[in-house]
């Protein structure tokens, strides 16, 4: 059974041709934004094409808290409207847009003053209930002791606590979300083509008409031409908005997260944690066999495609996690480590932790729409905006014409319970050949495309065996994100398609050879091309390595960017 939004060979070759043809929206960028926009305007029924420089995912959507919520410290800035939108975005997804990638977290916030934090946190958290609606997808909040916030938290220091407020959010594997909202623009009709780098945006003087394009797979350019062009490219909108010659292009500020990942057997507790630290809040995540430790929040001032963690970054979420844990956490604990950019709109004379999550949408040049800032959790509002912002150029004087959106209404491909899952695969000829445990996570991953990987399965049965060093990843895993999932190089599948990277604890470099030989049978690489891939990610591993126990940005920037993404050279 082949499903509507397989990214495979043949639907690159074909989605080239498409673009060459000429579209409506032309999106450049594919992290979750994109991809929505994409999602948004293919289901207004206009002729869609995107381009993506690297991977689907492989910045801002890939490095994020992987967190679905309305943001507590946004009360705090009584900017209510984004908490209100950013929590009925929550509820669509865990009701019905995902609600197999998107789970309900429940989170402990720690009471050090027993008298005046907590009804002040208390009433916080009732705008937050409140602000949910009144059948919210999570339960409500709820005091606890300190006993009970030790029994739901042993690690917690206990002579750091009064007590604590038990309530929930949401958590999201974020770079296969933004993958199966890539495959479901593509179901309905969108052109996406990944290793595709934008080079010059073409205009017809003041009007921008289309983009040119180089394919990083065989070094063509192209031509795409384009009634609007959609720039949804993150802490590269600035840039981007230069390249299509504006002249005052818009400023962004990134600011830089950095997450740490650590052995689930040493952090004892059977809820998430959130607790304030002086400059931001520290998130403790469960996160399959790991916990998720971050985040930081500082200004970026190096290259945009590889920021880099460094050794006063791992040493103050280390000692921001001992501060409020009985782990006493070390370096060696760390098994995984990653960075990110918050594509932040600069405003001038506040700090990064102050600058508004909320987005901007803008028309700097006919033909042209800039959507910028955000967060994750609102990307389909941020995607409806966009496409509405293209209607003066899509019908000029009559940008009613433009039918609204509906990617309120319309699930993900993958889109089901995974007890549903469960129980309709129970029957599938391969379901004998993975055994329970590993069933249950691949629902949780992919949903009602679980047979997708169950087809494959019964033409191979040993593809159900586990990747020798991949963390309890599955070898069909591998061929799927080759063969379905858009996947050209190790370190998509390593990185994104699985959880490798951060849960193995060697960051993939066992695994690295067996995954260059599933993907090299799909994809048919010769021995050299394996060999290269393999060697590559070592290279990029090492630099990454070498760039944490660096002590500054200037000096871990330098180490990252000697080793590049191949996509991204000239």
């Amino acid at each position: 059974m082949t499903t509507p939004g397989r990214l495979d060979s043949g639907y690159r070759a074909e989605s080239w041709q498409r673009l060459r043809d000429g579209v409506d929206v032309l999106v450049i960028g594919g992290g979750v934004t994109g991809a929505g926009i994409a999602l948004d305007a293919a289901l207004r029924g206009l002729t869609v094409g995107l381009v993506e420089q690297r991977d689907f995912a492989a910045g801002t959507s890939s490095r994020s808290s992987k967190l679905v919520h309305g943001g507590l410290r946004y009360l705090e800035q009584f900017n209510f409207s984004l908490v209100r939108e950013a929590l009925r975005e929550r509820a669509l997804l865990l009701d019905r847009l995902a609600p197999h990638l998107v789970t309900p977290l429940p989170f402990l916030y720690p009471i050090a003053h027993r008298i005046w934090e907590r009804p002040y946190v208390g009433a916080g958290l009732t705008l937050y209930d409140t602000l949910g609606g009144l059948q919210p997808s999570v339960p409500r909040h709820s005091h606890l002791s300190k006993s009970a916030a030790l029994r739901a938290f042993p690690s917690l220091r206990a002579d750091t606590i009064a007590g604590a407020i038990r309530y929930h959010d949401a958590q999201v594997d974020d770079a296969r979300h933004t993958l199966e909202l890539a495959r479901t623009a593509a179901a309905h009709g969108a052109a996406l083509v990944s290793a595709a780098r934008v080079v010059g945006i073409a205009r017809d003087g003041a009007l921008v008409v289309g983009a040119r394009v180089a394919d990083a797979m065989d070094g063509t350019e192209h031509d795409v031409p384009a009634r609007v062009v959609v720039n949804a490219t993150g802490v590269w909108a600035g840039l981007t908005e230069q390249l299509a010659g504006v002249e005052s292009p818009i400023r962004m500020r990134p600011s830089k997260g950095v997450h740490i990942v650590v052995p689930r057997d040493r952090i004892d507790a059977s809820v998430a944690l959130i607790t304030r630290t002086a400059t931001s809040v520290l998130f403790v995540l469960p996160w399959g066999r790991s916990w998720i430790i971050g985040t930081t929040d500082t200004t970026w001032h190096h290259g945009l495609s590889h920021p880099s963690a460094t050794h006063a970054d791992l040493a103050y979420l280390l000692d921001m996690a001992n501060a409020a844990l009985t782990s006493n956490l070390t370096e060696s604990d760390v098994i995984g480590l990653y960075a990110g950019l918050r594509p932040l709109v600069d405003t001038e004379g506040l700090s990064e932790s102050e600058i508004s999550r909320e987005h901007t949408v803008r028309r700097p040049l006919p033909g042209l729409v800039t959507i910028a800032g955000g967060k994750y959790t609102t990307y389909r509002v941020m995607a409806e905006d966009a496409v509405d912002a293209c209607s003066e150029d899509l019908f000029p004087g009559r940008p009613d014409l433009l039918p609204g959106s509906t990617t309120r209404t319309v699930p993900l491909i993958g889109a089901a319970e995974p007890e549903d899952v469960l129980r309709d695969v129970a029957e599938h000829p391969a379901a004998v050949h993975v055994d329970a445990e590993h069933l249950d996570r691949l629902a949780h991953r992919y949903g009602r495309l679980l047979p997708e990987l169950l087809d494959v399965v019964a033409a191979d049965p040993a593809l159900a065996r586990e990747v020798p060093g991949g963390a309890g990843t599955l070898a069909v895993e591998i061929v799927h994100a080759a063969s379905h999932e858009g996947a050209l190089h190790i370190d998509d599948v390593l990185t994104r398609r699985t959880r490798l990277y951060l849960e193995a604890g060697d960051r993939g470099l066992v695994a690295a050879r067996h995954v260059a030989r599933l993907m090299g049978d799909v994809l048919g690489w010769d021995d050299a091309t394996r060999t290269r891939e393999v060697s590559r990610y070592q290279q990029r591993v090492a630099a990454e390595l070498e760039a944490q126990s660096a002590p500054d940005d200037d000096a871990a920037a330098a180490i990252r960017e000697r080793v590049s993404d191949p996509r991204m050279r000239p």
